[in-house]
């Protein structure tokens, strides 16, 4: 079974983070590890919350698990609240990462046109710098913007969308995704890898919840683990993430504690198994 470890917040209510990662790369047969950058009382959605800042337990986590050789087949990163995080994770990844091991970056850092009010200005720039070399991005349209330094768009057309995928790649990235691009009232996500372009696209719902990207994140690398190919992949987290959301709208009292997926991550494990059985046919 392969092992490998998400670095990113925890959230003790709310399913976004490690909440929902660790649960979802569980469900694809992969020993699914945590690091927590903070720990947090409830997800940010809510009017307030208690946040522990672990920036400074990441080195000495780091020290005794090399104490101990415990190495990992892949390595996926999520929200990182500061310059000086980055650094850390940096260095975790120089010093764990193995030939072969599997790196996606989730780059965080602002939706809706803004980034988030905690970063600083100088924080595009350090994850540019931080993406090169990683096998694996999914910003959304926000992030894609603020990495390539264009001007928000929220509805960018499928040509702006795969030249900033193309400048994505050319940062030192192998398979960039766009998720929540959205044309002729579908939703999903569109990727670039090898000078080609793939693009899986759902019906949209009217649904607005916490850790949508987060799920799509965690099923994305738990496809590529279990062998599929990146169009393979994309198309099981797209499929994956709009089941979780239209499930999430058949129960709104939900929707405030983010996006609810448990119930259906049997779909998950069944897109998965058959397109294991679908390669081995071909």
């Amino acid at each position: 079974m392969k092992r490998i470890v998400t670095i990113q917040d925890f959230s003790c209510v709310g399913s976004c983070s490690l909440t929902a990662a660790i649960p979802v790369l569980s469900a694809a047969g992969v020993e699914c590890c945590g690091i927590p950058t903070a720990l947090l009382s409830n997800h940010t959605g809510f009017p307030t919350f208690y946040s522990i800042d672990l920036t400074n337990e990441l080195h000495p986590i780091s020290e005794q698990l090399k104490r101990e050789h415990i190495d990992f087949d892949g390595i996926y990163t999520g929200y990182i609240a500061s310059a000086e995080q980055i650094e850390l994770i940096g260095e975790f990844i120089r010093q764990f990462r193995k030939p072969g091991a599997l790196l996606l970056i989730d780059p965080v850092m602002g939706d809706n046109g803004k980034m988030y009010a905690a970063l600083t200005d100088d924080y595009p720039e350090r994850m540019r710098r931080f993406i090169a070399g990683a096998d694996i991005i999914t910003p959304n349209i926000t992030e894609a913007c603020l990495l390539t330094g264009r001007s928000f768009n929220p509805c960018p057309t499928l040509h702006e969308a795969k030249e900033m995928l193309t400048e994505l790649c050319s940062m030192g990235v192998r398979f960039a995704v766009i998720t929540g691009f959205s044309e002729k009232g579908q939703l999903g996500a569109v990727g670039c890898y090898d000078g080609k372009f793939a693009e899986c696209l759902t019906p949209k719902r009217d649904v607005a919840c916490s850790g949508t990207g987060d799920v799509f994140a965690s099923a994305l690398m738990g496809a590529v683990l279990r062998g599929a190919d990146f169009p393979q992949a994309l198309e099981i987290a797209t499929k994956f993430t709009y089941t979780a959301v239209d499930c999430t709208a058949s129960a709104p009292d939900r929707r405030f504690y983010g996006i609810h997926f448990q119930p259906v991550l049997g779909e998950y494990i069944k897109m998965l198994s058959e397109a294991e059985t679908r390669r081995s046919d071909a």
